[in-house]
């Protein structure tokens, strides 16, 4: 049969966004009460708490800055982890290290109770930092374990110069989400094309109408085309890989999409966020991992713990920063081996570690 066969050279792959349900089996809303007793719903617009499976000691995920709980999706379906549980936690008013770990600590009580189950705390990035800021204010008494996925302090306070300029030089907007997850993909942003299909949902959003300043009239990014060599080979090689390809400036403006955060207005709390976060993460008592996508990004006093056999580390080479998403597996290994290591869980199926 041809049914299958694509009459444009090279194979396509497909970029169409996937549902949060392939990867996750409820999906739930967290309301806690703030100070003044207020009900404030966490992440408006999405309101969402993934969770997959039923057994063992919860793993808590947080998630980077400008991420949402969708990028942990790939991760969950690991068969190595027998529980897990995702919260989005998102107060669109402040973003300081101190609220944002007060509020991981209150919806694990709005979950839990005042009986929380043994909880490992995992956090990406910036939700690396409040993983970090949580464990150390002790605001999730059941904590047993602690993990940095891509953050350190060093590296990460040397990035913030120019961080400006990286979110600068992002597309303003999508004409689909198709065009967002295969910019994501081409960019080298995610590198997992079945992560991107899930997680990019969660970061970009619907323009609301014309006079939105974020999403400009007939303004739409282009995006550079890479066809990968085994495509080329197989089509008998072409002398071009790489093409700008104009996206169509007539698109409809309420079908572009925007960024759902706008990090560039959170600069103010990046410091916060980052500063004496090795020293701090050292501090945490409880047993600790970090996983890094090179082992070049370690700074000085991480060095010098990670030499005393402070906490326990694996480099993920060929893996971007979003490690979590371009290496799931990898990382889902790393996770069990530490969790099993330290007897927080028992082996399942054969697991070698």
């Amino acid at each position: 049969s041809c049914m299958g066969i694509s009459l444009v050279p090279g194979r396509k792959r497909d970029f169409s966004p996937v549902l949060w349900s392939q990867y996750f089996e409820s999906m739930e809303d967290v309301v806690v009460e703030n100070e003044t007793g207020k009900d404030i719903s966490f992440f408006p617009q999405l309101n969402f708490s993934y969770s997959h499976g039923l057994e063992g000691p919860v793993l808590l995920l947080l998630h980077g800055g400008g991420h949402s709980a969708l990028s942990w999706a790939v991760f969950t379906v690991s068969k190595l982890l027998l529980y897990r549980r995702e919260t989005k936690v998102r107060n669109p008013e402040d973003l300081s290290a101190e609220t944002m770990s007060k509020d991981v600590g209150n919806v694990v009580e709005a979950l839990y109770g005042d009986l929380p189950p043994p909880i490992m705390l995992i956090g990406h990035s910036m939700g690396g930092a409040i993983a970090v800021h949580t464990a150390v204010a002790n605001l999730v008494p059941s904590l047993l374990g602690l993990c940095m996925i891509d953050v350190v302090e060093g590296t990460a306070m040397d990035a913030l110069n120019s961080m400006q300029n990286f979110l600068r030089s992002r597309p303003k907007t999508f004409k689909s989400l198709e065009n967002a997850i295969e910019w994501s993909v081409k960019s080298g942003q995610i590198r997992n094309l079945e992560s991107a299909r899930v997680s990019m949902v969660g970061q970009v959003k619907q323009c609301e109408g014309a006079a939105s300043p974020e999403c400009p009239k007939a303004i739409v990014e282009g995006i550079i085309e890479e066809e990968e060599e085994e495509e080329e080979d197989e089509e008998g090689g072409g002398s071009v890989n790489k093409r700008k390809k104009e996206d169509d400036t007539e698109t409809k403006k309420e079908h572009l999409y925007t960024w759902r955060i706008e990090l560039a207005k959170t600069e103010k709390y990046w410091d916060g966020w980052f500063r004496g976060l090795s020293n701090l993460f050292l501090s945490c008592p409880t047993p600790k991992l970090l996983l890094l996508a090179g082992v070049d990004r370690l700074d000085k006093d991480l060095t010098i713990g990670q030499m005393q056999g402070k906490f326990q580390m694996q480099v993920l080479p060929q893996c971007g920063h979003a490690v979590h998403e371009d290496a799931p597996d990898k990382v889902a290994e790393a996770v069990a081996t530490f969790l099993i290591r330290h007897r927080f869980t028992e082996p399942i199926g054969g697991f070698q570690w």
